[in-house]
């Protein structure tokens, strides 16, 4: 049976609101005035202070999250660069960050429900509120992803009508003394307050469900993080310009406190009502990222199998059960600041991780290491980022450098005695070991291969026009794969600066050492050359079939022989290996289409041949007839013709013989047009001239 994937179902906004709604909760309803106890009005400070490590931080995940969009987000990171062990420890104490913020945000929620129903028990409400999401989350990501979404559009209106109304009515006089806690106090307090941050990066461990990732996660995570870091501080900087020092320090309720003093009860209520939006929203959020963790380490044969089945929604229903459960006990047996100072340790520790994990896939010098956005001020950003995690988690005392301590010592302890015998993989760390000599795992580059494939091409990569610029040959008597290879080096012997010999070399050469991919009937051979700014195509179909020698890569003896219908020779210039990698995973997985092989063998032409390439929605083939729409072309220039803007006329068919148009190419009635562009070109052409 096939393995069933999570769906791609979340847009921009929805990245958006997730982050924005982990972002957004306990952090500014309740932690403002446990961060009084230590900061006085410098508590402002802290909030900027923590927002400094996050940045780095932050850069480095979406860097990561855009090379490797997949269930489990900084577990599969660590996973992938530092090896299983050290994914473990990552995977482990993410997850458990994870579950504390969702855990305090559950008790924050609580404190505002008892300003309504005074003696209320608010442990039993905050279970019954975990079933209720974790029930939610197990019907699918888009639910709660819509879910999420109306949640934090509500949420922000109330933010602004709150900030809106206090910064009128700030009291300057409650900022004297601002520094009076002293510099270690606020340092301390900063770490205690960056658990307000960390959910920002949070939807990166939905990142496999993410429509578009290279886009909408950089896109997301960066208006979240900087609407988050402004409400912070103008919303703390309006709480502690409202209300005396005496009255927000320790208080529970500091947003509910301060809108009773701008707006009196139906402020306080509207306010209370706000808080407990975030609070929902975050702990929403919060299961739907928790969950997928136990899921990418099941995946991983870290955590036991039935972690990775999906339920009826394509949901992991048992990662969500665990989730909520440990939510539960944490409910019952923590308190609220031992839970935030634990969260933001734990965090501070993964972050420092992530930091490693860039430079070390950066310095692996893996080719399919290909991040559709790249961290700047490399690797200065990242190794202060290193720096200012660990300064401010041994400035929180001794409490989360023991439990931080202990948290690695219990994931190495799980992997030695659990997984070390199940997984056979080792991360990318091994690649720099290769260079210095030692040793490296080339089952990471075949992996990253495959996700390259699941992302497909990048905006800009110009897969139609090496397509419809190729050369093809139509072979109909038998011929051997190197007279076919011999073929091709003559024609590309006038587009590359090769020789026919070299190029039939280092073709052959690549086959033996297992470098050409033979799958669905179609061979793949490839290389980067030198001297060339765009990449070549050479397209051989075979009716007869072509026997491909498989050779045994450690011997380079040939072992086996597999007929194909289609060999398609790709060259690329040696300075963009990824481009070129994306390039062959696109012809990749349109061979494995079920409609390649029919559309392919039963071309009738050349033109054909190169449209049974292109994907279905990035081209169209328009036949110029009277009576029909296109009749408009007939008698016309084609710069004369209107076409929707990103649409190209690349191929026109008159008669036997094709023709690469140009502006003053005359358009005839029965000729065949071939037009490329993006998916959206293509519907409006459609709208326009299809019937």
């Amino acid at each position: 049976m096939a393995k069933k994937k999570l769906k791609k179902e979340i847009g921009l906004l929805g990245v958006f609101s997730i982050a924005a709604g982990t972002t957004l909760s306990a952090g500014f309803f309740l932690l403002p005035g446990l961060a009084a106890q230590q900061a006085g009005p410098a508590l402002i400070l802290a909030y900027v202070l923590a927002a400094i490590p996050l940045i780095p931080a932050m850069l480095s995940v979406v860097e990561l999250a855009t090379a490797m969009p997949k269930a489990g987000g900084v577990y599969y990171f660590l996973d992938r660069s530092l090896g299983p062990l050290v994914g473990t420890i990552g995977g482990i104490g993410t997850w458990l960050a994870l579950i504390l913020k969702v855990a305090f945000a559950l008790i924050g929620m609580g404190a505002y429900i008892s300003l309504f129903i005074p003696g209320l028990e608010i442990v039993p409400i905050a279970v019954m509120l975990a079933v209720a999401l974790g029930l939610l989350n197990i019907f699918g990501s888009k639910k709660s992803g819509k879910f999420q979404i109306y949640l934090v559009v509500g949420l922000l209106a109330l933010l602004a009508y709150f900030i809106g109304g206090g910064i009128p009515e700030l009291n300057y006089e409650h900022f004297n003394n601002f520094f009076d806690a002293g510099f270690d106090s606020i340092i301390a307090t900063a770490g205690l307050v960056y658990i307000s941050y960390v959910g920002v990066t949070k939807v990166v461990s939905l990142s496999e469900e993410v429509k578009n990732p290279e886009r909408n996660l950089p896109l997301g995570v960066f208006l979240a993080l900087g609407i988050s870091i402004l409400i912070y501080i103008i919303g703390t900087s309006v709480m502690v310009g409202v209300l005396p020092m005496s009255e927000l320090v320790g208080n529970l309720t500091p947003v509910a406190s301060t809108a009773k003093v701008l707006f009196g009860n139906y402020g306080m209520i509207l306010l209370s009502v706000a808080a407990i939006l975030a609070f929902v929203s975050v702990a929403n959020a919060g299961v739907m990222s928790a969950s997928r963790y136990p899921l990418a380490m099941s995946r991983d044969h870290i955590m036991p199998t039935y972690f990775r089945k999906l339920g009826r929604f394509n949901t992991p229903v048992a990662s969500i059960i665990l989730t909520v459960l440990i939510i539960i006990l944490l409910l019952v047996f923590l308190d609220p600041t031992g839970i935030a100072k634990l969260a933001s340790a734990f965090q501070l520790l993964m972050f420092t991780l992530v930091f490693i994990a860039v430079i070390i896939m950066r310095e692996s010098k893996i080719d399919s290491y290909d991040p559709g956005y790249k961290s700047p001020f490399y690797p200065w950003l990242h190794i202060f980022g290193i720096i200012s995690s660990l300064y401010l988690i041994f400035e929180m005392g001794a409490l989360p450098i023991i439990f931080s301590s202990g948290l690695v010592i219990a994931g190495g302890l799980w992997y030695w005695f659990y997984a070390r015998g199940k997984v056979e993989r080792n991360g990318a760390i091994y690649h720099i070991f290769e260079r210095l000599g030692k040793q490296r795992f080339a089952g990471l580059d075949t992996e990253l291969r495959g996700i390259l494939k699941e992302k497909g091409l990048r905006k800009g990569d110009p897969f139609d026009k090496i397509v419809t610029e190729s050369k093809v040959f139509d072979i109909t008597e038998g011929m051997t794969f190197l007279e076919a290879v011999n073929l091709t080096g003559g024609f590309l012997s006038k587009e590359l600066p090769l020789s026919k010999e070299e190029i039939t070399k280092q073709i052959m050469e690549g086959t033996r050492v297992g470098a050409t991919p033979v799958t669905h009937g179609v061979a793949l051979p490839h290389f980067r050359c030198n001297g060339i700014e765009h990449s070549k195509l050479v397209l051989i179909r075979a009716k007869d079939g072509l026997d491909v020698p498989i050779f045994n890569p450690l011997t380079y003896q040939e072992e086996d022989v597999q007929r194909v219908t289609a060999v398609f020779f790709l060259v690329s210039p040696e300075n963009d290996p990824t481009q070129h990698l994306r390039i062959l995973a696109q012809i990749a997985g349109r061979v494995d289409d079920d409609s390649f092989a029919e559309e392919w063998n039963n071309a009738k032409d050349e033109q054909e041949l190169k449209e049974a390439l292109l994907h279905d929605d990035n081209f169209y083939a328009l036949h110029i007839v009277k009576g029909k729409k296109t009749e408009l072309f007939i008698n016309k220039k084609l710069k004369e013709i209107l076409l929707p803007n990103g649409c190209l006329v690349a191929l026109l068919q008159r008669g036997g013989e094709i023709i690469v148009p140009k502006g003053n190419t005359q358009i005839y009635e029965g000729d065949r047009i071939t037009v490329i562009g993006d998916p959206e070109s293509m519907k409006e052409l459609n709208k326009l001239y299809v019937e």
